[in-house]
């Protein structure tokens, strides 16, 4: 499999040529600090994923990347995600679902990830009804709790992932704060959202610092000085300075993403190059 993800990202190389990224030998020694591992949110690239899903993942390994999460499956079964991953020498730790799965489909949202190979099963985000009031939050965090035990029971963890909402006081407090403090660390954990914290004016620092284990997963989502997002790397996000922190924070897997890339492969490619050299 290692030879096959080389190759893959040897032709990856010449055909991504025209943005800048080179092949890269195996088993380079090195004194540096660097991420051995980088994956992608899928959304970044949705529509290609709904022209073919296999396609897809073929040319995001032929990129350099290591790692996947779904937002969908686009009509593929758990059994054929599988295969594809296995076939294209990548991992999916984890899967975004919507929060409405939580009311009727849990079950088998838990049986699919666990077909497919996943570890985390992520919740996208709370509905815009759950955030009028902290009880709103506190609503959520209960259900949360109660869902987490039976992903625990499928061997999996369950996730939530923030916007910047949940950084609007609401009532006097954080409602991120709500969710950190009545959530069950052993069963509940966090995707941060490295863009949508800072958008929001929050300190990414602050939470992967005060709570220890809590973020196994981060969406690396970079932007600029006036708020927009870009291309990891283009923005003002010090990731040097957050990934410093991340044996602290706990954090295992760290998911390039763009909501509305000009060119999906193009902005992924320029991502990855910048992760695959950053020093921390």
């Amino acid at each position: 499999m290692t030879c096959r993800r080389e190759f893959l990202k040897t032709i990856g190389a010449a055909s991504l040529a025209g943005a800048g990224l080179a092949a890269t030998g195996c088993g380079v020694p090195s004194t540096a600090r660097r991420l051995d591992r980088i994956g992608i949110q899928l959304y970044t690239v949705r529509s290609s994923m709904q022209d073919s899903v296999e396609r897809t993942l073929e040319r995001v390994a032929q990129v350099g990347y290591d790692e996947v999460e779904f937002a969908g499956y686009f009509g593929r079964s758990a059994q054929q995600i599988r295969r594809v991953l296995d076939d294209t020498g990548l991992s999916a730790p984890a899967t975004h679902t919507p929060v409405e799965t939580l009311e009727n489909e849990w079950e088998a949202a838990v049986d699919v990830a666990a077909v497919a190979g996943h570890q985390y099963l992520v919740v996208a985000s709370i509905a815009p009804a759950n955030r009028t009031s902290l009880d709103g939050y506190r609503s959520m965090a209960d259900r949360f709790n109660r869902v987490a035990e039976r992903a625990k029971a499928a061997g999996l963890t369950f996730g939530y992932h923030n916007h910047d909402f949940e950084f609007e006081p609401l009532e006097g407090r954080m409602p991120w704060d709500v969710l950190l403090e009545e959530t069950d660390p052993a069963l509940v954990k966090l995707e941060l959202d490295l863009y949508w914290i800072t958008k929001a004016g929050g300190d990414p620092f602050k939470y992967l610092t005060e709570h220890p284990g809590r973020f196994p997963l981060v969406h690396v989502k970079d932007m600029a000085t006036d708020g927009s997002m870009v291309d990891v790397g283009a923005g003002t996000i010090d990731f040097a300075a957050l990934f410093a922190r991340s044996g602290q924070a706990g954090i295992k897997h760290y998911f390039v993403e763009h909501d509305n890339p000009g060119e999906p492969f193009q902005s992924l490619a320029a991502s990855y190059r910048y992760l695959r050299n950053l020093e921390f």
